[in-house]
């Protein structure tokens, strides 16, 4: 394997499938079998999943609602995903800790980063629940400053399309796909990869971001293989 250790990020609109909300079966088993080929080779794999598909804090905190609360209630979700994904992995008997910024010790472990690094070295799987534990910041971050936490050696974001595009591909057919960009473009052309506060974290601490389609089988194992998958962002 070209990487050893990798975190995946996972939206929470990505669970739906075809769904309107909620949690699509067939989704998380898919998943559950990309990432059993992936650690069946030794590679060291955190998540973290977002929980748009349960709750949208950011739009009810624009109707009005108090956006420190409506980010509190978007952590939970992350923490409903969170939980129905360990489940699943179990369920395949793949070692799996899930892991949440926000205490909740009935629930499932708080985050601690030692032993994060010592459940990662057990060849467990780490799932990164709550977000950052704070309000304002977007699940992206949280996986950003996870990924540099962890000492990750790529942060890998799963979509619905096959990379980053100058524009959106389900609406516009002349939409062009990127195979390789820079931070600095990224953010010059607004391009809808991640937050700002995401990107910048990468480019600071020079991780490299790849963005891929996650419904492609085996793609997660060749991007571990060194294959050049999606869009790879990068320093230069």
């Amino acid at each position: 394997m070209k990487y050893n250790r990798v975190l995946l990020k996972l939206s929470g609109e990505a669970l739906m499938g075809q769904q309107q909300g909620g949690i699509d079966p067939n989704v998380i088993a898919f998943i559950c079998t990309e990432i059993a080929k992936v650690t069946a080779q030794g590679v060291q794999l955190a998540l973290v999943i977002g929980g748009g598909n349960i709750f949208r804090g950011i739009s009810l905190a624009t109707a009005g609602m108090n956006r420190v609360t409506a980010d509190q209630m978007g952590m939970m979700a992350t923490v409903i995903n969170s939980l129905a994904l360990q489940d699943a992995l179990q369920t395949h008997n793949i070692p799996v800790q899930v892991m949440s910024a926000t205490p909740m010790p009935a629930i499932c472990e708080t985050f601690e980063h030692k032993a994060a690094m010592a459940y990662l070295q057990q060849g467990k799987v780490l799932i990164f629940a709550g977000g950052t534990g704070n309000p304002f910041f977007t699940t992206d971050s949280a996986a950003s400053l996870r990924g540099v936490e962890i000492e990750a050696e790529m942060i890998i974001k799963a979509t619905k399309v096959d990379g980053v595009y100058s524009a959106d591909p389900m609406t516009d057919p002349q939409a062009l796909r990127y195979t390789q960009l820079s931070y600095e473009e990224v953010l010059e052309k607004e391009l809808a990869v991640m937050d700002a506060t995401a990107i910048l974290l990468c480019k600071n601490h020079q991780m490299p971001l790849r963005v891929y389609n996650m419904t492609t089988q085996d793609a997660l194992l060749q991007m571990m293989q060194g294959q050049d998958i999606g869009t790879l962002i990068t320093a230069e």
